[in-house]
């Protein structure tokens, strides 16, 4: 490898120079020709415009007619400009006749006929003819036939060939070559695009060098990765302590892959490494490295890893690597030039000392889509999932975000993080920004817990529409279809609490919501019953429509998407449906992305799941629909409250449903789950104490040693006495 980097070494930079040179004359040479013949082709069509010819013999007949008054020879373009006397007429071949005379500057002028009859006065042209013999035969015939005729003798000989090609072509070539160089060393220091080895430095990689000083970020700015976070660990490490890794002969992974959804923090953890190893950090993206030219993707590819080796150790991190990385696939067509990009980093991966301490880190959202020759052992071999954070480091980003934010006394930031499971940094970030702004448009000098969530509603529904105005029907209709969710939500087992109710419509598009807020942090592992709590809870607003209002909107549209996308997983890949049981039907297509599935199946095998995802929604529509109908009373109260109100709570829902006054509430976002007296495995305080399970008896019993002095106890019989049997359950112990 070392002998590799050696034969590699002598004369890059050189050769690189002297391709950009190569490339810069060659512009510069097609630019003089193409300034040339465009010149002399302008320069012919001006004379041709204002020229008329003659043949040879009708100059010869002139002359010895005595009409040539003078004779100028151009030994350019091999050709006598003749000046007539005042007074001759020429009839071209077009029939045109043109009348010459001397105006009062002294100007020869002609007077044109055409053959069409118009007549132009006043019109400067030149009469030629092709010169066909030598210069001094033609002087020795005008002085013969002519003596009057003035002859020019301002022509000079042919100049020297190869100071004629100077002037006309290198002269121009330098010229061309010298404001071009000028120009893009001009641009290369504007722009960093690299001086002249390339045009405009194309072949140069744009990679913006950051220092520890500059990037400023390290793990204390990272919150909610501590896995990722501890895997990275061992690579700062390495570039602290290279030493105690050599000597036990272990070798650092080249590459490192970042994987994750979008907004997790995969650009901004692969800057807090660099800023814990004090390193140098070159970032580029994907996406610089393709040009429209061929062969530019590969030339930066070679410039970044010589730049970064010159200032080792350091980290190489290329964003939204699957821009280059995509598999090699010619099925689907390919393209040469990021083909050619790929095949010169595995080549740059292959051929640089691990032991220098460069780093590479690449981060992508979509994994599948990567050549496994970039994932195999020795390149890409250690794979970090950067995930979305569990309730623990959402609480801890929150506390990141509002470092510098001030915070009320009220503000519970366990209560946002739960209310916000599934973000990402990102949006965490942006949710505490909005609260900011909004305490600044409320006039406060705090962000108070109201701010926050008001904000979380701001994402998931937009901003209220304060011009929006709803009919009567319309406020009754959208009212009982948010109460059919709620209520759903609340008499079903295995649903999150409600938390709000609104009629108020927003930008999002929606005349109200119904607001889930779960107590405890749940993982993506759910269980049938729930998922088919999620339905019928989706399917609660289209069936109050139906049983209260006898009529149905498009409001529900949504809600059907979203309980026909559950219910098809479940047919699909969570193997939850009767008829097909634990088969795969479809497989995931983008983690990280729009989370879509395709289908492995055949169509008339589609065709049935259909009918299986029919079934299941049916089924749990029908419990919405009963609970909509056993629960009718309860929700025209309901209802009539949130008429008035326009947004309640869920607290002051169960209050009417329990028939409480709802003003009366004390914390209006206490929980609506009932309380369970059964066990349930994700509330162990829930639990009986052991000590419970203990059943006293009255019979003394004495120590060993005192029991050995006296007559041992008789053996009771085989029937269990009163005082041992356990009593039923609700019964007290008889002594």
């Amino acid at each position: 490898m070392d002998q590799n980097n050696k034969n590699k070494k002598p004369g890059g930079k050189n050769n690189g120079n002297w391709r950009g040179v190569l490339s810069l004359v060659c512009w510069a040479l097609l630019l003089t020709i193409a300034i040339s013949y465009a010149s002399t082709y302008m320069n012919s069509a001006g004379h041709q415009a204002s020229s008329v010819e003659i043949g040879y013999s009708d100059f010869q007949d002139m002359v010895k007619a005595g009409q040539v008054a003078a004779v100028d020879f151009d030994t350019d373009e091999e050709i006598l400009n003749i000046t007539p006397e005042d007074g001759y007429v020429y009839t071209g071949s077009d029939g045109s006749t043109y009348l010459k005379r001397t105006d009062e500057e002294g100007h020869a002028v002609y007077s044109v006929t055409t053959a069409d009859g118009e007549r132009l006065s006043d019109v400067s042209l030149r009469f030629f003819t092709v010169q066909i013999e030598s210069n001094d035969a033609v002087i020795a015939f005008l002085e013969k036939y002519d003596a009057d005729a003035r002859i020019s003798q301002d022509y000079q000989p042919l100049a020297n060939p190869i100071l004629l090609f100077f002037v006309s072509y290198i002269l121009p070539f330098l010229i061309i070559m010298l404001i071009s160089s000028v120009a893009m060393n001009f641009m290369a220091k504007k722009g960093g695009m690299g001086g002249i080895g390339g045009i405009g430095g194309v072949g140069k990689a744009n990679a913006k060098v950051y220092m520890e000083k500059s990037t400023g970020v390290t793990f204390r700015d990272v919150a909610g990765q501590d896995e990722a976070k501890e895997s990275l660990t061992e690579i700062i490490d390495f570039l602290h302590n290279p030493g105690k890794y050599t000597e036990i002969g272990a070798k650092l992974p080249k590459g490192a892959l970042l994987v994750g959804p979008p907004g997790t923090g995969k650009t901004l953890l692969a800057k807090a490494v660099a800023g814990e190893a004090n390193v140098p950090f070159f970032s580029i993206s994907g996406s610089d490295f393709v040009e429209m030219f061929v062969g530019v993707g590969a030339s930066r590819v070679r410039d970044l890893f010589k730049e970064a080796s010159k200032v080792a150790p350091c980290i190489v991190f290329i964003d939204e690597i699957d821009t280059i990385g995509k598999s090699r696939d010619s099925r689907m067509g390919g393209n040469d030039e990021r083909e050619q990009t790929l095949n010169q980093l595995l080549a740059e991966m292959d051929g640089f000392d691990p032991t220098k301490g460069v780093i590479l880190l690449a981060a992508t959202n979509r994994p599948e889509v990567l050549d496994q020759a970039l994932l195999r052992p020795g390149r890409f071999d250690r794979r970090i999932t950067i995930d979305r954070p569990n309730l623990a480091g959402r609480i801890a980003t929150l506390q990141v975000h509002t470092r510098n934010i001030k915070l009320g006394e009220d503000v519970d930031l366990k209560k946002v993080a739960l209310a916000t499971a599934g973000c990402v940094g990102a949006d965490l970030a942006n949710l505490v920004n909005e609260a900011a702004l909004r305490a600044v448009r409320k006039g406060r000098r705090l962000v108070t817990q109201e701010d926050l969530l008001a904000a979380f509603e701001l994402v998931i529904a937009g901003t209220e529409k304060k011009g929006s105005v709803l009919t009567e029907f319309e406020k009754k209709l959208v009212a009982y279809h948010e109460v059919g969710h709620a209520m759903v939500a609340y008499k079903q087992k295995n649903t999150e609490p409600v938390q709000k109710i609104t009629i108020v419509p927003h930008t999002q598009g929606s005349l109200g919501y119904t607001l889930l807020m779960p107590e405890e942090d749940k993982t993506e592992l759910r269980t049938k019953d729930e998922l088919m709590a999620k339905i019928a809870v989706s399917m609660g607003g289209r069936a109050a429509e139906e049983v209260v209002m006898n009529t149905m909107t498009n409001g529900a549209s949504q809600d059907i998407q979203d309980a026909t996308n559950v219910a098809r997983n479940m047919v699909a890949m969570f193997g939850m449906s009767d008829e097909f049981g634990m088969m795969a039907l479809a497989s995931r297509r983008n983690q990280y992305l729009d989370g879509g599935y395709g289908m492995d199946c055949a169509q008339d095998t589609a065709a049935r799941m259909d009918r299986a995802v029919k079934e299941i929604l049916d089924r749990c529509y029908q419990e919405a629909v009963e609970v909509i109908r056993s629960n009718r009373e309860d929700m025209d109260k309901v209802v009539a409250y949130l008429m008035e109100k326009e947004t309640i709570t869920g607290a002051e829902m169960v209050a009417i449903i329990e028939g409480r006054d709802p003003a009366l509430v004390e914390n209006p976002y206490a929980s609506t789950r009932p309380t369970e007296s059964g066990f349930r495995p994700s509330t162990p305080e829930t639990i009986e104490a052991p000590a419970k399970k203990v059943h006293m008896i009255s019979q003394k019993i004495e120590a060993p040693e005192e029991a050995a002095q006296k007559e041992p106890i008789p053996e009771e019989p085989a029937e269990a006495s009163a005082q041992d049997v356990e009593p039923p359950a609700g019964e007290e112990p008889q002594e």
